[in-house]
């Protein structure tokens, strides 16, 4: 039976949706590092939110792990290249807090505005300090959003609301996509030198961490207010609260820290700070939202192989996954072909679409074409780590979609290059689901696969069949199939045969004795 570990405080939503789909579900929210890489060996899944760290030691004792699911959308708890190399599926809910986070920002700038926290304080202390805690208005001031992703872009519409006048920085945000959203698409430094407030909604990643520090901050509108509900690390503290003292920066609202939970951090005691312990997501609303989210994705990956919101696989919807599977299995097959016969190191893999295969996800299938090519050469190889370990290891990887008559209603043609040869394959689905081999090298020929075959290249002559039926009827092994094409008469020639038995080492030394074989190997499927 699949299990799932919930690591985090989760909303019961979640345990319910596992249960109703049929997947057993332990909830254990006070799990340390060591205990979690204790138990973590059970579970197919793992559900956490900002709290768990999700390490590569973790991942290591996490034996029958497919997916880490993040109730969330950071994952920057989560080593993902660390889970990508294990071939770990890692999912997140980009889209369930996203309001929730954008309102708190704009609630937060907002407090900035009108010094809302310290004039509570001095009212409540009974100090009537009207003439201390003058603010600013919000209206006709420029807002400039680092990040116009999903939350950056819900910011962006209540900021207009607001008649505030709108500066995004992004380098995906298209000239199209800020005209849509009302705001002046802007390089970092025109956001610096004109922003009134800066608020923050990207990533957290190597381009990103540190973004805001001393030399930024220098480049800022003197009196610039700052707002940070995204991640921490993309400020350097300590030179915020430098600026802060300075008075360059007029105010700071901090929702996430360097180091969580944040019991002591450098802008404590700051001047005009106003700090909230990671409360972006923390709406009713957006509990539920994620949990029933992250459950439903989780449970629809673990029970059908659908992939939806993962940070490190391409998405493949429920409704495509029975269609691409025997595309998938075929491609699988051609790799295995391919990486089986590979003498030395892979330089390139092409995998082209002809016919109705040109029409579908192409991602997913050439994932598990290389997954299948790398299999024997790479222990524990699967789908989503083969993309990964293929550009480590320097292999070009290209695909094409050919729009052009194809002989057959659908086909893949996989080419693969090393240092010595290059070799392509063909394949067909047969039936609408049942893969087919249809080209070795360019010599047509159509063959099922099987769990053991015996590839044979030879010339074109009379006497190798037999001698080929004398040795392995000889050895005890039984021909399910055999396939025959060649070139031309008398030239080169292939012989496919599937076998009832595995081929043993002296089996293949004496096939490739007899006469005219060229080169003989033994394949399992």
């Amino acid at each position: 039976m699949l299990r799932v570990l919930i690591a985090d405080s989760l909303s019961e939503t979640a345990t319910l949706i596992f249960r109703q789909r049929g997947i057993d579900v332990d909830r254990r929210v006070d799990l340390g590092p060591a205990e979690l890489a204790d138990c973590i060996g059970e579970y197919d899944g793992l559900a956490v939110r900002s709290r768990t760290r999700v390490t590569s030691e973790i991942l290591r004792a996490a034996t029958a792990l497919r997916v880490i699911g993040r109730a969330g959308v950071g994952v920057d708890t989560v080593d993902v290249p660390a889970a990508t190399a294990a071939g770990v599926v890692v999912m997140n809910t980009p889209f369930g807090n996203a309001v929730t986070t954008a309102e708190h920002a704009i609630a937060m700038m907002c407090t900035l505005a009108r010094n809302i926290p310290e004039a509570d304080a001095s009212t409540r202390a009974g100090r009537w300090e009207k003439s201390r805690f003058v603010g600013i208005e919000l209206t006709g001031k420029k807002l400039g959003i680092i990040g116009c992703g999903n939350i950056g872009s819900i910011v962006a519409d209540r900021a207009r609301g607001l008649k505030m006048r709108v500066l995004a920085h992004d380098p995906f945000l298209t000239d199209e996509r800020a005209v849509a959203l009302g705001v002046r698409k802007v390089p970092l430094e025109t956001l610096y030198a004109e922003a009134d407030v800066i608020t923050l909604h990207t990533p957290l990643s190597d381009a990103t961490r540190n973004l805001i520090d001393a030399e930024a901050i220098g480049r800022m509108k003197p009196g610039v207010r700052i707002v940070n509900c995204a991640r921490g690390g993309l400020i350097v503290e300590a030179d915020l609260r430098a600026a802060l003292e300075a008075g360059q920066v007029a105010g700071a609202a901090v929702d996430v820290f360097s180091e969580e939970p944040a019991h002591d951090n450098p802008l404590f005691g700051a001047p005009n700070l106003v700090a909230t312990p990671h409360l972006g997501a923390s709406t009713t609303e957006a509990q539920e939202k994620v949990a029933e989210q992250i459950a439903e994705q989780m449970a629809d990956y673990l029970l059908t192989g659908a992939i939806v919101n993962a940070v490190n696989m391409p998405a493949v919807s429920a409704e495509e996954v029975p269609v691409l599977r025997p595309y998938m299995e075929l491609a699988e097959q051609l790799g295995s072909f391919a990486g089986q016969m590979a003498a030395d190191a892979i330089r390139s893999v092409s995998l082209e679409f002809e016919g109705l295969a040109a029409t579908v996800n192409s991602a997913p299938v050439l994932s598990a074409a290389l997954a299948g090519l790398l299999r024997p050469q790479v222990t524990s190889v699967n789908m989503v780590s083969a993309p990964r370990i293929a550009q480590s290891r320097g292999i070009a990887v290209t695909t094409v979609r050919h729009d052009r008559p194809c002989h057959y209603q659908t086909l893949l043609r996989l080419t693969v290059e090393d240092a010595s040869r290059t070799r392509t394959l063909a394949g067909t689905l047969f039936a609408g689901d049942r893969p087919r081999l249809i080209d070795i090298q360019g010599i047509a020929m159509e063959a099922e696969f099987a769990p053991n075959m015996l590839y044979v290249r030879n010339y074109d002559r009379p006497g190798l069949i037999g001698g080929l039926g004398t040795v392995l009827g000889g050895s005890g092994l039984n021909i399910a199939s055999l396939q025959l094409g060649r070139r031309e008469s008398g030239g080169e020639a292939i012989v496919l045969v599937a076998i009832d038995g595995a081929i043993d080492d002296e089996v293949l030394k004496m096939v490739r004795a007899l006469p005219l074989v060229v080169r003989a190997d033994r394949l399992r499927f």
